[in-house]
């Protein structure tokens, strides 16, 4: 079967209500899903992306789905299930940066399955996007994950994998463990610094880096936030730094990050020129408020790129 997808992502969508300013009561409704950012960002970035996921039949499925379909993001392995919710979070900021409040139990996508996933779908895609948070939200969404790497491993697919670790959804020791079992399939893996320290207790990139590569995964991306990040592949490590911007909003960056760099490994670039493009990316969608909003196009992207500012 033909590879005509380039990034098929798995997991949980949500509806976000992002707030204004600081101490602002007033909130901008947007999207969020860490799963579905990275899938959105990947399509906003010029691949062909897709997504599995379960929405409720209300009013946020259908925009859900209305977006979905504004993007270009294939939409064959949604469920939209009778009767379900569609979950929710908020957004707050102060000076310590922004924080989340969700509103997801018993959602459609906490719902999501083994049997929702489509074998001819993984099979059309070059590389397969899961995460730690579709792992967490329920044990048959965590079982859909694992099938839905046993199936790419089959046809072909590479997998990629987002730590995402949230301690309100499930221990550092379960977290841990799906982290392990998932890394020993995994063909690059996208964490976070704070995330490896807390639940590992190793410190300093480098170490996690070792730490990832001795679990199984082969490329390693280790986000650092402003500072870019750390990239591994292939015997070879680089520190790639990050652009300068004025941030005003960190929601999903991450997500755009992995989302920009999978876009771009299915065009043929190398890993470390991926996560150049994707650093500049992830960097350039903190300008706004949201997690889908402000991600750039790739116009954008690579012009701000050949500016060297």
């Amino acid at each position: 079967m033909s590879k005509d997808i380039d990034v098929l992502a798995v997991g949980e969508p949500l509806i976000e209500f992002n707030q204004r300013a600081a101490g602002n009561h007033s909130y901008d409704i947007g999207y969020g899903g860490d799963t579905s950012n990275c899938a959105i960002a990947a399509a906003r970035l010029g691949a062909v992306a897709a997504y599995v996921t379960r929405v409720g039949d209300d009013a946020f499925g259908q925009r859900l789905m209305a977006l979905w379909a504004a993007e270009g993001v294939i939409t064959q392995g949604v469920v939209v299930e009778e009767g379900a919710e569609t979950g929710l979070y908020f957004v707050s900021h102060d000076a310590a940066g922004h924080h989340f409040d969700y509103r997801r139990r018993n959602s459609a996508a906490s719902r999501l399955g083994a049997a929702d996933l489509s074998q001819a779908l993984i099979a059309r895609a070059r590389y397969l996007h899961v995460s730690g948070i579709t792992q967490a939200i329920s044990a048959s969404a965590r079982e859909a994950v694992d099938q839905a790497i046993g199936l790419a491993q089959q046809n072909g697919t590479a997998v990629s994998y987002d730590l995402n670790f949230r301690p309100r959804l499930w221990s550092a020791d379960a977290a841990l463990a799906a982290a392990k079992r998932t890394l020993a399939r995994c063909d690059i893996f996208f964490p976070g610094l704070d995330e490896v320290q807390t639940l590992t207790g190793i410190v300093g990139p480098e170490a996690a880096v070792a730490w990832a590569h001795d679990c199984g995964a082969k490329v390693v991306a280790l986000k650092l936030g402003a500072q870019g990040c750390l990239l591994s592949a292939g015997g070879r490590q680089e520190r790639i730094a990050s652009i300068t911007v004025n941030p005003v909003d960190a929601t999903g960056a991450g997500d755009c990050f992995a989302g920009a760099f999978l876009s771009q490994l299915a065009v043929g670039s190398d890993p470390f020129s991926a996560a150049r493009f994707a650093n500049t990316a992830a960097a350039l969608s903190t300008q706004g408020y949201g997690a889908v909003a402000p991600i750039p196009d790739r116009r954008t992207v690579l012009k701000r790129m050949g500016s060297g500012a």
